[in-house]
This record gives C-alpha cells, sequence and structure tokens, in this order.
C-alpha cells in the first residue's frame, strides 16, 4: 500500500488511519511518498521509527510527531514492513528500491531505464536541498557580512571575538542567540554554501573553490564536502553542469 503525497499535510481523518493500519496488522507493506509519511504517522506506524519526507515538512512532521525519528536528508528509508521517502523523485527511488528488494537488480534496472531514471540511488544519499546559512537578526552586528566577506580567511572564534569588540565568552553566546550555531559551525555552514555556489557555476577547479571559500586543501574540500552534502565536489558539480 502506498500513500501519495499531497498539500497541506494533515491527519487524513479515522477512516484513512483505521484502513493504514489495518493493512499494517494484516501483514501488509506500507509505504509513503513525499508529504504521504504524515498519514503514515497518523496511524501510528512510524511511531519509534526513522523517516523521511519532504524537506519543507521535516520539521513540521517531527513536531507533530515527536515519536518519530525524522531523517530529512534520506532520499527514502527502509524500515522493512514501513518504508517512507522524501520528495517525488525519491519516491520513484523507492519504487525501484522495492522492485529491487523483492525481484533483483536487473528487474530494477530494466525498469529504471524504461523511466529514464538513475538505476540506484541509495537510501542514505543526501538530496541536493536549499540549506542556506542561517541568517542572523536585522540588528546584529555587522561581523557576520564581514565574515561572509572574508571566508577564504583563516577566520578563528578569537578573531571574530577581536573584530566584534566582545570577549571570546560574549561571542559565543551572541552567535548561539542570533543563529542557533556555535561561531565555527556556523562558518562551516557558510563555507560548504558558498562552495555549492561556486560548485553549480562551473567555472572554478576544486582547488580553487576550496581556497576561495577557506575550507584548506582539496583533500580535506573534498572529505568535508562529502561528509555534509552526501557526494564529492566533482559529482556535484557535475549533476547541475553536466
Amino acid at each position: 500500500m502506498i500513500v501519495p503525497g499531497y498539500l497541506e499535510p494533515a491527519d487524513p481523518g479515522l477512516e484513512v488511519t483505521a484502513a493504514l493500519a489495518g493493512a499494517a496488522a494484516r501483514g501488509i507493506r506500507v509505504a509513503s511518498i513525499c508529504t504521504g509519511a504524515f498519514a503514515l504517522a497518523a496511524a501510528g506506524l512510524l511511531d519509534g521509527r526513522r523517516a523521511t519526507t519532504h524537506w519543507l515538512y521535516a520539521q513540521a512532521l517531527a513536531r507533530r510527531y515527536p515519536r518519530v525519528t525524522v531523517v530529512p536528508e534520506d532520499l527514502y528509508i527502509d524500515e522493512g514492513q514501513v518504508l517512507t521517502s522524501g520528495g517525488v523523485s525519491s519516491g520513484l527511488d523507492l519504487c525501484l528500491h522495492l522492485i529491487r528488494r523483492d525481484h533483483g537488480p536487473r528487474l530494477a534496472n530494466q525498469q529504471a531505464r524504461l523511466l529514464v531514471a538513475a538505476p540506484h540511488r541509495t537510501s542514505g544519499q543526501a538530496p541536493f536541498i536549499d540549506l542556506p546559512v542561517r541568517p542572523a537578526p536585522s540588528d546584529s552586528p555587522p561581523l557576520y557580512d564581514w565574515a561572509l566577506r572574508n571566508l577564504h580567511q583563516p577566520l578563528t572564534v578569537d578573531q571574530l571575538a577581536r573584530r566584534a569588540g566582545m570577549s571570546r565568552r560574549t561571542l559565543i553566546r551572541r552567535f548561539r542567540t542570533d543563529t542557533g550555531l556555535p561561531p565555527m559551525r556556523w562558518l562551516l555552514d557558510a563555507r560548504l554554501a558558498r562552495a555549492r555556489e561556486l560548485l553549480e557555476a562551473g567555472d572554478r577547479t576544486v582547488e580553487a573553490v576550496a581556497r576561495h571559500c577557506g575550507l584548506g586543501t582539496p583533500a580535506n574540500f573534498r572529505t568535508l564536502f562529502k561528509a555534509q552534502v552526501g557526494v564529492p565536489p566533482s559529482v556535484y558539480r557535475e549533476t547541475f553542469t553536466g
């Protein structure tokens, strides 16, 4: 039983949730595409499980159903009898995964070719979602703009504190208040966001991007980028530039 996504997800009502819960109780496999995860959660089928949904609605799913472990960075999650997927294209990955699981890779690859789709994207491959740097409030000091203009520099917490005219402890507290992050994590997110912009433009080498964003050696940049984004810089650039 596959539940498709729907706009403005909410509890679909007792008739639907009872049907889903009853199907699961009879051993029927249940899956969701995109925001269809809200229906599974309303039926209690995601309690104590890992699940994903479209990244725009991931926080809402986590708030509304705290017993669900929401993992928005995964394309799809297979929990055995219950499966969930991210956006619409991730739902296609999930369906191909089900074919592969039930009938093997040969049939799954045949179907992928018919659909002109990637034959296999693993569940843990992060989707290329928009993850902007968390902005500071309008009344925050100009330090944030200065830092964004100087990402190529080897910035430190002490250097930022001197620039802002604050103590180290005050600066860390201010960053957490303004952005919800410690200073170095905010800087890493800013550097990775800038790196993604430059890679999407496609006119700089990986070495030049690493240098421009202050992410160290090309090897260090590749390691950080793959850990945070899910794919190496070269693969990310190829995805956007061909």
